[in-house]
């Protein structure tokens, strides 16, 4: 405790996927980057890349460029729930639909590999308590206030 004046310089861990850094997922060809995608993700790139998804890309890479540095982008909208994230996307923010609204997502670096849909819950999940009316037949003289 000689030293208690000077602290511990804080070092934060490093991302990786699969054992690659992100500095070098960026820097990766499609086809290497295809490689370290789980197989349903590969069949899907290994098929090709639609029009709409090319045009999510391109106007995520104009949000990207036309923000001022460090700050971040503007949300780009989208339905293509069914997009898979790719390092390239890293840092964007995507609106992405969910039946009835654009919920907002900012893309981080362990979404890599995911689909934007999982980010945007399309259902609101069950509250389960009381029983509503015509659950039971005793719910027959629940009075109607």
């Amino acid at each position: 405790m000689a030293d208690a004046g000077e602290h511990k310089k804080r070092t934060f861990r490093k991302y990786t996927y699969r054992g690659v850094d992100l500095d070098q997922l960026l820097d990766l060809s499609t086809d290497e980057l295809i490689e370290l995608f789980p197989a349903r993700q590969r069949r899907r790139f290994q098929r090709g890349l639609k029009r709409k998804a090319l045009a999510l890309i391109k106007k995520l890479r104009k949000a990207k460029k036309e923000a001022p540095a460090g700050e971040k982008p503007e949300p780009v909208r989208t339905h293509l729930r069914n997009m898979i994230i790719i390092p390239e996307m890293i840092g964007s923010v995507v609106g992405v639909y969910n039946g009835k609204t654009f919920n907002q997502v900012e893309i981080k670096p362990d979404m890599v590999g995911t689909y934007l849909a999982e980010y945007s819950i399309s259902y609101k999940p069950v509250k389960h308590g009381k029983p509503g009316i015509g659950a039971t037949h005793s719910s027959r003289f629940i009075p109607l206030k």
